[in-house]
């Protein structure tokens, strides 16, 4: 391997060349504290840091190809979808399901993105924090949930919006306190879509014309 192929292939595996480049630094260090002790000490801090810089990257890839990992879910935040074309992306998270950071009435607000839902929902505390009243006519509506069934407020939400999808005076149920903590778009969203599908790793929602 001649001085070039080695560059190239230093270049396409950069933990390897920081590690390379820590280890040649402390040598360096190493040869200079005798003679230029402020010098030598400077490049082995230095060295120590590219070390541990090197050993928290590589956590961090492995947490990455493990998607799995507690360290992947912490680190997979949700993100607002994508714009692609006339339609909305969301991408898969870490736990396997589909998150997007929305508008609601115009305050961020992260929901799951449920196609088994039939009504978009929100916690009380979510509801109190953007303005959501609940209709004082309501009966309210049983919710079937992981933790079994619940009885929800219906409220309208003036606005829900994310990527290119947007709806006004959306319905929306306001789970009671202690048994909701997940934000849940559902169908009453969904079926005011052109249509939506799956694509690997990518839900992907389809506006109306018009």
């Amino acid at each position: 391997m001649n001085l070039g192929e080695l560059a190239r292939f230093l270049f396409d595996q950069p933990l390897l060349a920081l590690t390379i480049g820590a280890i040649l630094l402390a040598v360096g260090a190493g040869m200079f504290t005798a003679t230029r002790p402020r010098l030598g000490q400077a490049m082995r801090n230095t060295a120590y840091f590219g070390l541990v810089a090197v050993l928290l990257l590589t956590v961090a890839q492995l947490a990455g190809h493990n998607s799995r990992s507690e360290a992947a879910l912490w680190l997979d935040r949700t993100r607002p979808a994508e714009i692609v074309g006339k339609e909305t992306v969301i991408a898969l998270r870490a736990d396997g399901h589909f998150w997007v950071e929305a508008q609601l009435n115009g305050t961020p607000v992260e929901f799951l993105v449920d196609t088994g839902a039939t009504y978009t929902g929100v916690s009380r505390r979510v509801a109190e924090h953007v303005g959501l009243q609940p209709d004082e006519n309501d009966a309210g509506v049983i919710l079937e949930t992981a933790n079994g069934p619940i009885v929800a407020r219906m409220a309208e939400a003036d606005s829900l919006r994310f990527g290119g999808i947007e709806a006004n005076a959306l319905p929306v149920a306001i789970g009671p306190d202690g048994e909701v903590d997940t934000n849940v778009i559902g169908m009453s969203l969904l079926s005011q879509l052109a249509g939506w599908r799956v694509e690997g790793n990518r839900l992907i929602l389809v506006p109306k014309e018009g």
